[in-house]
């Protein structure tokens, strides 16, 4: 597992290009995290089911509370060896 992320600089979507973290930290309820984990649940489901055409999913795209009140969280599908 790769962990990528990057500041909220007000850039535009094009402009921006990810880093390679060393830790992550949620600030979130228990509420917010059984949610999460609700997301992430169903992206492993979705991504064994679809194999090499599954490319990434927003949980802001999945969770509609998530949209607008939180930093962006995408899965993306790592590299095979």
């Amino acid at each position: 597992m790769k962990l990528y992320g990057y500041a909220d600089q007000g850039l535009d979507a094009e402009h921006i290009v990810p880093m390679a973290l060393a830790e992550a930290t949620l600030c979130a309820t228990p509420h917010e995290l059984r949610r999460i984990a609700e997301f992430l649940l169903g992206c492993a489901a979705e991504m064994e089911r679809m194999g090499d055409a599954y490319d990434h999913v927003h949980l802001g795209d999945r969770m509609k509370e998530f949209d607008s009140t939180s930093p962006h969280l995408v899965v993306a599908c790592a590299e095979q060896p």
